[in-house]
């Protein structure tokens, strides 16, 4: 248990919060690239309890404002793209990319006005799918080259989704190997050869054996977790028999991603984003080592859940999350459908919009997310006193990064699991056309 000063410590992300403070040292998925297709490329964003407004401007270049226009707060996100950047219907003011004020038009002539005027902007780019943005003072971070980050367009896919609840519980599920074997328990097994753009549907690698098999027989995994320059990696072990081991390798990506497998081609990388105190986004980059990603496959299968334009699930709360009693006895042990997605939803969601973590009772299998928390709290006091904090890195050290290793596999080598990974991700870069071009270097 914690207190509840210690909870609201690590859950609260206003810009005076300390974790606020902290997370807006790094770089923040705000939107996907998609969302700004179209012919009016402008979209309303909330993050960390502001409000800000993302357009491209005629000339195709980025930017992010505060969303209240500086003349009398009307919404920006109404706005005229025109005149080489984000007019204002009110009276028509005119700011660029970078905050510029460059029209008051209602002025009299020769107002110096727009001279004065200064909109806050902030910086964005775009990385395989996400547009990020930064929030903090100072210069940003460089992104790590993670492979999610130096793949090729044609092999990743960017995807994402709301969730009611806040950003710390969200993430929090992602670092707890344990309840992939009840959580996401189903009671038959599909198809290997049906299970593109599924997780826990496919086969582990090295093996015809189904995830989903792996998960519901085998359910007391031993758990290792390690401190990494990045973050933490968590290393699953479920002891098939005497001779054979599941290997799961995951990882904690400091401050708020995990980096996970999805398939033996394919991991994740997700980031788990505060929209304020009580509902958050999850930002997904799927990255594929074999051939090129079928994004209309993998954004079809998405959308038979997510509803646009706010990427909102069509199992929540308010319809029990589609839940049947017939299915929980015959099929899935949540009743709640197919997509773990919902399951995942229906978990976090039903700790109340900011879990009570007076209440809870830490196991062994929590392992991961004691030691996060102990890297967020320490993170949080360091920031305070203005000291440095994990991954706030250059250009220089961003280059020796790759990875982070995700591995889903069965040993049957006898070999350490250490030595088992190890070898499993080399295997895959040396067989990947692009991961292979970077082993090279």
């Amino acid at each position: 248990m914690i207190s509840a000063e210690q909870n609201d410590l690590i859950t609260r992300v206003g810009p005076e919060a300390p974790a606020g403070k902290l997370l807006r040292r790094y770089w923040q998925p705000v939107a996907l690239t998609d969302e700004l297709a179209g012919e009016r490329p402008v979209r309303a964003v909330r993050l960390m309890g502001q409000d800000f407004v993302l357009f491209r401007d005629e000339k195709g270049e980025l930017g992010m404002l505060d969303r209240d226009c500086p003349h009398r707060g009307a919404d920006l996100a109404y706005g005229r793209l025109e005149g080489g950047g984000l007019r204002c219907p009110f009276h028509g003011w005119l700011f660029d990319t970078k905050g510029t004020c460059l029209e008051t038009p209602a002025e009299p002539v020769g107002s110096k006005l727009c001279t004065r005027i200064k909109q806050s902007a902030y910086p964005v780019v775009e990385k395989s799918g996400i547009i990020f943005a930064y929030l903090g003072e100072g210069e940003p971070p460089a992104f790590p080259e993670f492979d999610c980050f130096v793949a090729p367009d044609s092999h990743v896919f960017a995807f994402k989704g709301l969730f009611e609840c806040n950003w710390l519980q969200a993430l929090e599920v992602g670092i707890d190997p344990a309840h992939a074997s009840y959580l996401h328990r189903f009671f038959e097994d599909e198809s290997t050869d049906e299970s593109y753009g599924k997780q826990f549907r496919g086969a582990s690698a090295d093996s015809q054996i189904p995830i989903t098999k792996v998960l519901r027989e085998y359910d007391r995994p031993e758990i290792k977790v390690d401190s990494t320059d990045y973050g933490l990696r968590l290393t699953t072990l479920r002891e098939l028999n005497e001779n054979t081991t599941h290997v799961r390798v995951t990882n904690v990506v400091f401050p708020q991603a995990f980096v996970i497998p999805m398939s033996s081609e394919m991991t994740i990388s997700q980031w788990h984003v505060p929209v304020d105190d009580h509902n958050c986004y999850w930002y997904a980059i799927f990255t594929s080592f074999t051939g090129p990603v079928n994004k209309e496959q993998m954004r079809e299968q998405r959308l038979k859940l997510y509803e646009l334009p706010d990427y909102t699930s069509r199992q929540n709360k308010r319809n029990n999350y589609g839940y049947s009693v017939s299915e929980q006895n015959t099929q899935t042990y949540t009743g709640m459908g197919m997509d773990i997605n919902v399951h995942d939803q229906w978990a976090i969601e039903s700790q109340g919009t900011i879990q009570d973590r007076t209440r809870e009772h830490l196991g062994t299998t929590d392992k991961g997310i004691i030691a996060y928390r102990r890297i967020l709290v320490d993170a949080i006091e360091r920031t305070q006193a203005g000291d440095s904090v994990p991954m706030l890195i250059d250009q220089a050290q961003a280059a020796t990064f790759s990875g982070p290793p995700s591995i889903d596999g069965v040993n049957t080598s006898g070999s350490e699991p250490e030595t088992y990974w190890r070898e499993a991700d080399l295997k895959r870069r040396r067989e990947s056309t692009w991961a292979a071009a970077r082993l090279a270097k």
